[in-house]
């Protein structure tokens, strides 16, 4: 009886990671300050996300890369490699406010997605909520 309780609890756990990572994260977001929106994908095997909209400042002049800089922000992939995992998804955030790629955590929260920027291995992150845009 009691292998069979933790088979059954084995199985439930290994259920919710599955339904975790089944979860389809594409539409447009709406950033926590609503300069920005964001299209999810796929990108083959992955998921990314391209701007499609941004208030104010529209060249990436933060870029790292002198040549970039005169680029509209519309059309950059600011999230990129994005893979499923048991709590969610992780891969690329690039911030065109200071020009940096993070290392990104994602997670869906019903009609929002909870995104998080992390440097150090993951040991400080800052973290956003985005609106799904109606």
């Amino acid at each position: 009886m009691k292998v069979l309780s933790l088979a059954a609890l084995a199985l439930l756990a290994l259920s919710g990671a599955a339904h975790a990572q089944s979860a389809d994260p594409s539409g447009t977001y709406v950033s926590e300050t609503g300069e920005t929106r964001v299209r999810i994908a796929r990108c083959g095997a992955a998921w990314c996300g391209t701007i499609v909209s941004v208030k104010g400042e529209t060249k990436d002049a933060n870029n790292p890369d002198p040549s970039l800089r005169n680029r509209s922000l519309v059309g950059v992939q600011m999230i990129s490699n994005i893979q499923p995992t048991a709590d969610g998804w992780n891969g690329s955030l690039y911030n065109y406010k200071d020009g940096k790629t993070y290392a990104g955590k994602m997670k869906i929260k019903g009609n929002a997605l909870e995104l998080s920027g992390c440097v150090l291995g993951g040991l400080i992150c800052r973290a956003q909520t985005w609106a799904k845009a109606s």
